[in-house]
Order: C-alpha cells, then structure tokens, then sequence
C-alpha cells in the first residue's frame, strides 16, 4: 500500500517554496507534490503559478503534458502495466485486457472500492522479462494472466 498524506495547503506551499527557485522548477514541484499528495489537486494549480509567475493554463498543460501527473487521488495500490514495445512483443495487450476486464477499469481509473489505480508505462526498464508490471513500486517481471490474478488478489486483500 502506498501512503499518502491528505490535501493540505499549508504543506503544498512549503513544497512550492522549497523549489521554486530551481531550474525548470514546475516539474519538481510538481514531483513534490505528487509524492506527497498522491495527486496534484486542483487548488495547487494557482499556488504553482503564482508562486513561478506563470499562467495556470502554463501549469496545466505541464500536467496534461506528462501522463505521470495525477489529478485526482489515486487507489491504495497503484498497479502499472507497461505497455511499451519489449512488453508489446510478448503480448502485454491480452494482459492489459485481461487486467482491465477483471478490476472493471481503463488505464488511469480507479476500481470502484478504491483499492486499485491502473496505469499505463511507457517503459518500467525490465524489457528482459517483459512483460513488466509495477505494484505499488515493486517492480514484477514475465507476468501473465495468472501472475496478475495474484496481483491483484494482493491489492484487493
């Protein structure tokens, strides 16, 4: 299980400050904020910007531009899929299918419950046994539909 801390505006703030004088300072912030939080909340967007005197369209477009960024909190576990071509080549898309039918989500959804976020990597370096997967930052080689059932028993417990 990851662990995050709530929404708090006080603490975004302290991020911000703390790298807003760093060189191409919005992706660490936004780093910052994301490993904290889980998410970049909406009511970081005006902090960010105010705080680098940047437009908030400038901040957003940052977050809808890198597909690392979450704006909504994720689940208790995050499960990634890889999905690039070392994990396309050993049939990962009958896994994603499989993944997807099974917890009732797409890629960047969470499960109903809240147990469990999908996410789709573009490469988690593993490419010798792809394909790869990632729970909760644990990083799981030659997966197939029975080792992502096991997954997902684990995120679901």
């Amino acid at each position: 299980m990851i662990g995050f801390v709530s929404w708090d505006a006080t603490l975004a703030a302290d991020l911000i400050r703390a790298r807003r004088q760093l060189p191409g300072a919005t992706l660490p912030i936004l780093h910052a904020l994301q490993d904290t939080f889980g998410y970049v909340d909406d009511q970081a967007i005006p902090l960010i910007a105010d705080a680098l005197n940047i437009s908030r369209a400038e901040v957003v477009g940052v977050i809808h531009f890198y597909h690392d960024f979450r704006q909504q909190p994720p689940g208790r576990h995050i499960l990634r899929l890889c999905r690039a071509e070392a994990c396309q080549s050993m049939d990962c898309d009958s896994l994603a299918g499989h993944v997807r039918e099974r917890l009732g989500v797409d890629f960047g959804e969470t499960t109903a419950d809240g147990a469990v976020t999908l996410e789709a990597v573009y490469c988690l370096g593993n490419c010798a046994l792809s394909p790869a997967a990632m729970l909760d930052g644990r990083l799981i080689g030659r997966v197939d539909p029975a080792r992502a059932e096991q997954l997902l028993a684990e995120a679901q417990a």
